[in-house]
């Protein structure tokens, strides 16, 4: 066993003021000044050699504070922790570099401080610094250095000897994608080897890639210990605000052949993966009331798997008569790069023309196969009326009001997926 944690809980004291603090040391008999605030409660969990954890949460659940314990930065309020190995750990970015020294003045200092001689430092530079790869930049002060120059020093230093355990808290996730997979290789080796990872993320595809097993922390309580792929989902739940009673209503009222035709009004922004952060506009006359996402016939999953059929549910309501009304999604990445757009025009060739009348609520429905990388992207939904092939008006337009997230066992390079296919010549026979 790597790590044993016993009902484990950490508070911090606060006091109404400086006065109140001094008091309290001043007079320790006394009844306590201060206030305490419980950031972990009653946390329990084992960790074997060899085995490979990721820890998510919401921001504010507790999970620095837990690394910060288990790597004795600070102490338990209450329970116990023990660790056995040596144990490296990237929890803040360059923590522990001086900004004025070099790259090899600090490489030296962090070695020191993690137990290495200055000869076996000696001994690892060339490789510490064939890893890193920055070039001149290891004989010039950290302070010039770029975030992702700091990791890359920091990740070859703490890992240029195998540690029994090795705790990573998101420091990764400012690299490029190419040092990135050259860290993971190197994580990778060492697990074969036996080293016992720890790695807190918020990209639930590297969890479910890189994790065995994964803890899930919500108000300082783990709310669920399993599989990589189950707390994933839970988080994904929590992160993008499912509500479960609300799914049971609609799951018994929806028929299969005809989603989202029960009538239950405005209901936009109690779906799962709504995000109240989306820019919605129009000039009026039609409201977005509804929308189902479905991936390979489930409705609102909560990872959708490369290449999978997807199809995109909109429900509109009418106030206003139209001849022509024109549906449209738009999807994109979280930096707002416009990957696939279309509507009903262009996606029925121009044959489908649709007309409304006023007090009228009809369902449209998008599908394709979603073939993009892992990661996260933001889907519009908008009504439009009037000619598609001249000037329409927007009548209601909600722009990146629908997070989803996608997953793909082995990652390309970009974001598209052309699903190119691999042949080479001569064929070789028998």
């Amino acid at each position: 066993m790597s790590i044993a944690v016993n009902n484990v809980g950490k508070a911090y004291k606060y006091y109404a003021s400086k006065w109140s603090r001094i008091a309290e040391k001043l007079q320790p008999g006394n009844a306590g000044r201060h206030t305490k605030k419980w950031v972990l409660k009653e946390i329990s969990f084992t960790v074997q050699a060899g085995e490979s954890v990721g820890i998510v949460g919401v921001n504010g659940a507790g999970k620095s504070t837990l690394l910060k314990l288990l790597t004795g930065t600070t102490q338990p309020t209450c329970g116990n922790i023990q660790i056995h190995g040596r144990v490296a750990a990237l929890l803040e970015l360059g923590m522990g570099f001086h900004p004025d020294f070099t790259g090899r003045q600090n490489v030296y200092m962090a070695g020191l401080m993690m137990g290495l001689g200055r000869d076996q430092i000696s001994v690892m530079m060339p490789e510490i610094e064939r890893f890193a790869d920055i070039g001149d930049y290891i004989r010039q002060p950290v302070r010039i250095y770029s975030s992702g120059m700091q990791m890359r020093l920091a990740f070859a230093v703490a890992t240029a000897a195998r540690p029994d355990i090795l705790i990573v808290d998101e420091a990764l996730s400012v690299g490029d994608s190419r040092f990135q997979a050259k860290c993971y290789a190197r994580i990778a080796e060492f697990k074969q080897q036996g080293t016992t990872l720890l790695l807190v993320s918020h990209s639930a595809g590297d969890i479910v890639r890189h994790c065995d097993r994964a803890i899930f922390l919500k108000d300082g309580v783990i709310g669920l210990d399993g599989t990589a792929r189950d707390v994933t989902n839970r988080y994904m739940d929590e992160l993008f605000g499912k509500q479960e009673k609300v799914h049971a209503v609609a799951a018994a009222d929806v028929a299969p052949e005809t989603p989202l035709a029960d009538n239950q009004g405005d209901v936009f922004h109690t779906r799962h993966g709504y995000r109240p952060e989306e820019y919605r506009w129009g000039h009026g006359g039609a409201r977005i009331i509804d929308y189902q996402i479905s991936s390979n016939g489930v409705p609102y999953p909560v990872t959708i798997d490369n290449g999978a059929q997807t199809d995109v549910y909109l429900k509109v309501q009418f106030d206003v008569d139209f001849d022509s009304v024109v549906p449209g999604i738009l999807l994109k990445t979280l930096d707002g790069l416009f990957l696939y757009g279309t509507n009903s025009f262009l996606a029925s060739e121009g044959r489908e023309n649709i007309a409304v009348a006023r007090g009228e609520v009809q369902v449209f429905k998008f599908s394709f196969p979603l073939h993009v990388n892992s990661g996260d992207y933001l889907l519009s939904l908008g009504i439009s009326a009037g000619n598609p092939r001249g000037n329409m008006t927007p009548l209601d337009r909600r722009y990146d009001s629908v997070m989803l997230h996608v997953s793909k066992h082995m990652e390309f390079w970009g974001v598209i997926d052309l699903n190119a296919r691999f042949e080479s010549y001569p064929k070789k026979t028998g």
